[in-house]
């Protein structure tokens, strides 16, 4: 089983910046990626950035030049810069953890981001 904490999140005026953090503990050893999904109010939840442990990364076009996703295996975090952010970009930000034949290991609690003037 593995848990995953989340932190970061806030409240942010458009324009600015906000860093999200997630580690991860328990049987990672399985672990093949792990990323962010949002989940705004009204709408399902969508796939934000994925990194896998080769260090390749999948962004959601609409974060793509704004968002950057990293990972630091030796610390087993994963964490999520995002610049630019838009009202838009509003919503729970949930980390998860995949194994490698593609099934979720496990979710973080979630975490809000809200950009609003």
């Amino acid at each position: 089983q593995v848990q995953l904490v989340e932190s970061g999140g806030g409240l942010v005026q458009p324009g600015g910046s906000l860093r999200l953090s997630c580690a991860a503990s328990g049987s990672l050893f399985s672990i093949n990626a792990m990323g962010w999904y949002r989940q705004a109010p009204g709408k399902q939840r969508e796939l934000v950035a994925r990194i896998n442990s080769e260090g390749s990364t999948n962004l959601a076009d609409s974060v793509k030049g704004r968002f950057t996703i990293s990972r630091d295996n030796a610390k087993r975090s994963v964490s999520l810069q995002m610049n630019s952010l838009k009202p838009e970009d509003t919503g729970v930000y949930y980390c998860f953890g995949e194994y490698k034949n593609g099934r979720v290991a496990g979710w973080g609690q979630g975490t809000q981001v809200t950009v609003s003037s």
